[in-house]
């Protein structure tokens, strides 16, 4: 839009803002952010932590701007599943970074990153190039997010139980090596 590249859709007039350029400069402040704070275990958790509020938001709100201002009920209809959207993202995103940070070597936090950074960059040039094979793609990674949320929960109700007859069974000495 902003270097020519690709004209900008009529009914996508609205979206025009995001090529000026302090949400540019912001974008790249908030992307310098997010790819420092992502590659240290447990800032990353904190950074996801406030991003529960502001990535569903986003989602939602950029899905409302795509649709035709004319109708309000299509606006409803596209507000609904952006913000679902983002929020599964986000969940599996903050979910997998939960599970990832109990491993005690600093090598998996930043090989997870990594892999987002390329996933996401990758899936950019994608909805350019070929749109049709970026929305497959996209359902697919939506399709898999909703599975990783699913494992994780089922793991963490597995593992409650666990801890539950560990703690149970677990003894403490007596104080007095046990002579009495």
């Amino acid at each position: 839009m902003k270097a020519g590249w690709i004209a900008m859709p009529e009914h996508l007039g609205g979206l025009a803002v995001l090529a000026s350029p302090w949400v540019l400069g912001a974008s790249g402040l908030g992307l310098a952010a997010e790819f420092l704070a992502d590659k240290i275990a447990w800032v990353d958790s904190v950074w996801d932590g406030v991003h529960t509020f502001i990535r569903p938001v986003g989602g939602a709100l950029l899905a409302l701007t795509i649709v035709d201002p004319a109708d309000p009920a299509w606006q409803i209809v596209g507000l609904l599943p952006g913000g679902s959207a983002a929020l599964l993202a986000h969940g599996a995103k903050a979910g997998t970074r939960a599970v990832v940070n109990t491993s005690p070597e600093p090598v998996s936090n930043v090989a997870v990153s990594l892999t987002e950074d390329t996933v996401t960059g990758t899936m950019l040039v994608l909805a350019f190039a070929n749109p049709v094979v970026a929305t497959i793609i996209a359902v697919f990674l939506t399709v898999t997010a909703v599975a990783v949320l699913l494992v994780l929960r089922r793991l963490l109700r597995r593992m409650r139980p666990a801890r539950a007859a560990t703690n149970r069974f677990h003894m403490e000495p007596p104080a007095n090596g046990g002579v009495s």
